[in-house]
C-alpha cells in the first residue's frame, strides 16, 4: 500500500468548499464556546455514517473512533457520544443547510452538460418519527413526522433545492415559497394543485406538465388528431373552470392543453399543460419523468439509511438529513469523475467497504479487480484489500 495516497472519505471530502464551511460556521456562531467537538469534526462523524451506512449514534462513534490515526488527516478529532449527541441538537442546522445549497450550484454544471432546457422536478417525502419528536412534529394523534420538499434536476440526477418541514405543512404551501426559474419546464403532481401558483409559472414563460383531478372540468375549444392504437388517447385545447367558486374568479385564464395517455397497468391519465405547440407524447414522456424523483427519494432513504434518526429535536433531524443530501452529491460527483463503475448503487457499495482505505477514488473498482486476479494467481488474499475490508 502507498501510504502517501489519501483515504477515500479524504477524497470525497476534498469537494466540500472549505473555506464557505469556515465561512458559515463563523456566520451561524457554530464553534462559539466550542472546546473539544469543532462543527467541522461534527460534520465528519456524521457523513461518515452517512457514506458507511450506518444509523445508529453509539455505532457511528465506535466506527469513528476506530480510524482515529486517519481522522487527524481530515482534519477531525474523536467524538464522544454524549458531545456529538448534544452538538446535533444545538449546533445551528442553517450551517449544513446553507452548505448543501452552496454545494448544488458549485456541482450543477459538473453533472449537467446542456443548460439549454431545464427540466425540473418537484415532489416531496415524508419521513417518520417516533414520538419523542412529537413536541414539535406531532401530526395526528398516532402519528410524528417531517417532509423533505425538493426540486429535482433529472437530467443531472441532482437536486436542486430541498426543503425541510413538519409533516402538517402541504406541499403546495412549501412550493409557493420556493423560487420560479423563468422558461423552465416544471413536472409535477397532483398535489400541486393551484391554479394561482400556475399562472404565475405562466407568466415568467415557464412550461408545467402535471395532472388533472377527475371533477375538472375543461371548456374545449379545439381537438388535435392523435393516431389510433397508440396510448394518446385524446389531445385537447380549451379553458379551466373560469371560476373556483361563485365569487372567486379563476386566476388562470388562459388555454390550456389536456393530453389523454393509457399507461402499462390500463389507468388513463389526465395530463395538463400550458405548452399548445409541442407532439403530445414529448408531453406525456415529461409526465413520466416524475419517477426519476420517485427513485432518488427512494435511494436517499435506503442507501444513505435516513429512515432512522440518530436525534429527536428538529435541529437534530435537519442537520442529518441535509448532511445525508450533502453525501449524495459528494457521491454523485465521484462516481461522474470515474467511468469503471456504471452502476451508482455498485460504486457506493465499494466506496462503503474501502471508506478508510489508502485508494484511488477514481480507479477502486480496476484496483480491486487487479487484487482478485493476483489472489487467483497466488492462492493468498491481497493483504492491502483484505486489512481494507
Amino acid at each position: 500500500m502507498e501510504p502517501h495516497r489519501n483515504t477515500v472519505i479524504h477524497s470525497l471530502l476534498s469537494r466540500i468548499p472549505w473555506s464557505a464551511f469556515d465561512a458559515l460556521v463563523k456566520e451561524h456562531g457554530s464553534d462559539k464556546h466550542v472546546r473539544t467537538l469543532s462543527t467541522k469534526s461534527q460534520f465528519i462523524a456524521l457523513a461518515y455514517g452517512q457514506m458507511a451506512g450506518i444509523a445508529g449514534l453509539r455505532e457511528i462513534i465506535i466506527a469513528v473512533n476506530s480510524h482515529e490515526a486517519k481522522l487527524y488527516h481530515l482534519g477531525a478529532t474523536p467524538v464522544r457520544r454524549s458531545t456529538l449527541s448534544d452538538a446535533n441538537a444545538l449546533r445551528p442546522s442553517a450551517v449544513f443547510e446553507t452548505l448543501f445549497a452552496h454545494l448544488v450550484s458549485l456541482s450543477h454544471r459538473t453533472l449537467r452538460k446542456d443548460m439549454n432546457e431545464l427540466v425540473y422536478l418537484i415532489d416531496a417525502t415524508s419521513l417518520k418519527l417516533n414520538d419523542l419528536s412529537a413536541k414539535w412534529a406531532r401530526f395526528s394523534a398516532t402519528t410524528c413526522g417531517a417532509k423533505i420538499h425538493v426540486v429535482y434536476d433529472p437530467d443531472a440526477d441532482q437536486p436542486m433545492l430541498a426543503v425541510f418541514s413538519t409533516a402538517k405543512v402541504n406541499d403546495i404551501t412549501a412550493a409557493q415559497k420556493m423560487p420560479i426559474v423563468a422558461r423552465a419546464t416544471y413536472v409535477f403532481d397532483l398535489g400541486y394543485y393551484h391554479y394561482r401558483w400556475w399562472q404565475s409559472m405562466h407568466e415568467q414563460g415557464c412550461r408545467f406538465v402535471t395532472r388533472l383531478k377527475k371533477n375538472t372540468k375543461l371548456t374545449i375549444t379545439r381537438e388535435r388528431l392523435v393516431e389510433p392504437g397508440l396510448p394518446i388517447l385524446s389531445d385537447r385545447i380549451g379553458y379551466l373552470p373560469r371560476r373556483q367558486a361563485q365569487t372567486r374568479r379563476n386566476p388562470f385564464q388562459d388555454e390550456v392543453r389536456e393530453v389523454r395517455v393509457r399507461i402499462d397497468n390500463g389507468k388513463i391519465l389526465r395530463i395538463l399543460t400550458n405548452d399548445l405547440t409541442s407532439p403530445a407524447q414529448v408531453i406525456a414522456d415529461l409526465y413520466k419523468r416524475r419517477w426519476a424523483i420517485e427513485l432518488y427519494f427512494r435511494w436517499i432513504k435506503q442507501t444513505l439509511a435516513i429512515r432512522k434518526f440518530i436525534g429527536t429535536s428538529e435541529n437534530a433531524i435537519r442537520t442529518q438529513i441535509f448532511i445525508a443530501l450533502i453525501v449524495f452529491l459528494l457521491i454523485r460527483l465521484a462516481h461522474t469523475a470515474q467511468t469503471a463503475v456504471v452502476s451508482a448503487l455498485t460504486f457506493v457499495r465499494l466506496v462503503r467497504t474501502h471508506l478508510m482505505s489508502r485508494r484511488d477514488l477514481t480507479n477502486l473498482w480496476i484496483e480491486r479487480r487487479r487484487a482478485a486476479r493476483r489472489t487467483v494467481a497466488t492462492g493468498r488474499d491481497d493483504p492491502d484489500w483484505a486489512a481494507a475490508a
